[in-house]
């Protein structure tokens, strides 16, 4: 046996298809497949609730938008910021500091992500769990949890396919 240990966490490598730029692509049109798809759940439950066949006092209102808006802006935040940024902290990024900028920045995006999904939660339990709302009262709940989770599936597809090296990356190495 050599010298040379490779220094990689899983025993099997990465496949060659996930280094495309096909896999890339794929990957964000996935992603943005899955928010347009909890944003028609969340819209389809506000449009039901406000017909006549609802059959209930509960409406969706403000209040149950609240959660998917602050998981999209913690989606936004999340995929703003650059794996690069994450782990290099050098001078060539503006100044030293980089790399602890961009975690807090992470951690705020996933602190709002987090939130909007427990939000989503709250909302469900205390708006439709609590007054004991039956089936078709109670979908409008489950919806918003939906879109909510959907927006979370949505944002780690979304950073994994944005951050993959495909054939075109190069690093810079002085």
């Amino acid at each position: 046996m050599s010298g040379f240990q490779e220094e990689r966490v899983w025993k099997f490598s990465r496949p060659e298809w996930m280094n495309s730029v096909w896999a890339r692509n794929a990957g964000v049109y996935a992603a943005g497949g899955l928010f347009s798809l909890a944003f028609y759940i969340l819209l389809d439950s506000a449009v039901w609730s406000k017909t006549g066949r609802n059959g209930s006092t509960i409406h969706v209102n403000f209040v149950d938008w609240l959660p998917f808006i602050f998981s999209s802006l913690g989606m936004l935040i999340i995929n703003s910021v650059e794996k690069s940024r994450l782990s290099s902290d050098s001078f060539s990024y503006s100044g030293s500091g980089v790399a602890w900028k961009a975690r807090v920045v992470l951690f705020l995006g996933f602190a709002a992500l987090a939130g909007g999904m427990a939000g989503g939660v709250t909302v469900f339990v205390l708006k439709f769990v609590v007054p004991g709302a039956t089936w078709p009262a109670l979908n409008m709940g489950v919806e918003n949890l939906v879109a909510n989770a959907l927006v979370g599936l949505s944002t780690v597809v979304l950073w994994v396919s944005q951050n993959m090296e495909d054939e075109y990356a190069y690093n810079l190495a002085l």
